[in-house]
């Protein structure tokens, strides 16, 4: 079940929405320089969630949430349009994500990300752990 959408001004966030490759596409190309055009509906296929963000309808953040079918859920892919960057969005998306895992009844939420985002993940409430990690392509 999730949560409700929330409304500030323009930007809507919400759980589950109906989302098209184009859009995501679009989203991740304006934020990721080395992004190629991917299939996001065989991957939202087998998501637990994921949260959106939208400004008068256009796309601008979006996390995807994954999860092991019990006590473990995994964020992948936070994205926050360039445009809306350094306005909390991102924390946001992170919040409702974790929620609606919960909601779904994980216990623990992953993330896997670089150095340099160390500080706005802990902004998240998330702490550092050892992991493990093995590059299989």
């Amino acid at each position: 079940m999730a949560p409700p959408a929330t409304q500030d001004g323009e930007l809507a966030v919400v759980a589950n929405e109906p989302l098209t490759d184009a859009e995501l596409n679009e989203l991740f190309a304006a934020s990721w320089s080395q992004h190629g055009w991917t299939d996001f509906s065989r991957l939202l296929e087998r998501s637990l969630a994921w949260v959106t963000a939208r400004r008068d309808g256009r796309l601008v953040g979006y996390v995807n949430v994954v999860g092991d079918g019990g006590r473990h859920a995994f964020i992948l892919d936070t994205t926050v349009h360039p445009d809306e960057r350094r306005r909390g969005l991102g924390q946001r998306l992170v919040s409702i994500a974790a929620d609606t895992a919960r909601a779904a009844g994980a216990e623990w939420l992953h993330v896997d990300y670089e150095e340099h985002l160390d500080g706005f993940y802990r902004g998240c409430g998330f702490r550092t752990t050892h992991a493990g990690l093995m590059r299989l392509t």
